[in-house]
């Protein structure tokens, strides 16, 4: 893929800078987060941006670009786009597809752009904790970008939300922890959990070995980093390509473990989705049913972000270097934090108490909840997604798979068909159990939460028993034979 190089950090201070840049003159075409997004346009200038000057102190020396649809509606919802290494805004812009979707939902973009002046490679700083942190260099130019833009586009503050690729991935982390009051949600693409990274060597161990930290130990890394007392976090997309060998997918394991983490909830999937281009969703919902974590697996996707050229609705992107014809992540990022208008704007009915299972078996689940003034019917979700509807307080929930556990929520709906607000979530487990097995490497064993890495061994989750090599060359069968619970089955699985 090219040669690697470190994400080197400039010195502003004009002598240091001519020493060093004389050193790395030769740093073109070097690997992304260290070097290697090849940059595939100038500097921001493409029609459609528009640089904003005047965002702020800008301690970060950052340029600004924005792109607003026409006749952009007030209280609209903002994203703020961060490029990989020597990318620039316009780069970003063209490639991305973030466009497409800013125009058929509704909503502004800020696309931030660094230089050689910050790093070598153009890289964010996102391993520099005075480009990182809260009221920092870097990390608060782009804060004040997205308050420059809420305020220039009458958006609503309460839906700004962050994603980046790659250097911009890490830095995404790192945003997401320094700013839950600022960002509703962010979009982790190829790239490293907040805080992994303190200096240049440590960089390195973050992007190719991650530290093996259990869930706690990574939330706290947030913690530290957000406002005390926070009790709001953002919704975490996770992005990672199986194949990647510049950003190792147990980054993403690691990502999923520090934001569930986070969110207080477990590392087991709520459910999992097979999407388009071999890519596997793991949801994490939070504990009202709404999704909190996604983590999106793309089978065989080497390092960069996930596109799909085309005019389909799903469809977004123009394929190249780093931009890698899979499947559109923009569009899916954007529905999972609302921005088509999926979960927005309850009705005045408030949500339901008391739900209760009152009774399981091997394919159905039955729920009460007291029932409240005013509603016409109720509205039952299964994971945060619709299954059905009934007048009276009560439900059963048909056509379930054995020995899985299921969350539940239900909202009240009013006579003019607007649900309220959503209540506290249930669970619920059907009786019984079904095995499944899977037959993956390793890597793809602990991307998918079946396994965990540790010491460059890899062990079956649950079980504890050894699979040798953390690696893509090592191939097991794994049996699960209870949630959560796997075992080694390479002789043969009934299931």
């Amino acid at each position: 893929m090219g040669q690697s190089h470190p994400p080197h950090r400039f010195a502003r201070s004009r002598g240091f800078l001519e020493r060093v840049r004389r050193r790395l003159i030769v740093g073109a075409g070097a690997l992304a987060l260290t070097g290697g997004l090849v940059a595939a346009g100038p500097p921001a200038h493409a029609a459609g941006l528009t640089q904003v000057t005047g965002f702020g102190t800008n301690p970060g020396n950052l340029s600004m670009y924005t792109y607003a649809p026409d006749a952009l509606p007030s209280g609209a919802p903002l994203v703020v786009a961060l490029h990989g290494c020597t990318q620039s805004a316009s780069d970003y812009y063209a490639n991305s597809g973030w466009p497409k979707f800013a125009d058929r939902y509704g909503f502004a973009l800020v696309f931030p752009q660094t230089s050689g002046a910050n790093n070598a490679n153009s890289c964010f700083n996102w391993f520099e904790p005075g480009d990182s942190g809260r009221g920092q260099g870097e990390a608060l130019s782009v804060r004040q970008m997205a308050d420059k833009a809420v305020s220039l586009y009458g958006g609503d503050s309460r839906r700004v939300f962050v994603t980046g690729l790659s250097a911009g991935g890490a830095m995404t982390a790192n945003l997401l922890a320094a700013y839950p009051d600022v960002f509703a949600g962010g979009a982790v693409d190829s790239g490293i959990p907040a805080s992994c990274a303190t200096s240049v060597s440590a960089a390195y161990t973050c992007m190719y070995s991650p530290p093996d930290r259990t869930p706690a130990q990574w939330g706290d890394l947030v913690r530290a980093a957000a406002p005390a007392g926070t009790g709001t976090w953002p919704r975490v997309a996770v992005w990672q390509g199986t194949a990647d060998t510049t950003v190792r997918p147990a980054n993403a394991t690691e990502l999923r473990d520090q934001w569930t983490d986070v969110w207080g909830i477990g590392q087991t999937p709520s459910r999992t989705e097979t999407l388009g281009a071999g890519t596997t969703l793991s949801v994490y919902d939070d504990p009202s049913g709404r999704p909190a974590v996604q983590v999106y697996s793309v089978s065989g996707m080497a390092h960069g972000l996930a596109v799909d050229p085309g005019s389909g609705p799903e469809q977004c992107g123009t394929a190249g270097t780093y931009y890698l014809d899979t499947i559109c992540s923009s569009y899916h990022t954007a529905r999972f934090w609302g921005l088509d208008g999926g979960g927005q704007n309850p009705g005045s009915l408030p949500a339901p108490t008391g739900l209760k299972v009152t009774a399981t078996t091997g394919t159905t689940a039955a729920l009460t909840w007291t029932a409240v003034p005013g509603a016409a019917s109720y509205h039952v979700f299964r994971g945060g997604t619709k299954v059905g509807s009934t007048t009276s307080a009560s439900y059963t929930d048909t056509g379930l798979a054995t020995g899985t556990t299921y969350t539940y929520t239900v909202a009240a709906v009013d006579a003019a068909g607007t649900a309220g607000a959503v209540s506290s979530a249930v669970t619920a487990t059907t009786t019984g159990y079904t095995p499944t097995c899977h037959t993956a490497s390793n890597y793809d064993h602990t991307v998918a939460g079946r396994a965990y890495q540790s010491g460059g061994y890899t062990y079956a989750q649950g079980s504890g028993q050894a699979m040798g090599l953390w690696n893509t060359f090592t191939t097991h069968t794994l049996q699960q034979t209870a949630p959560g619970h796997y075992v080694v089955a390479d002789n043969g699985c009934p299931a």
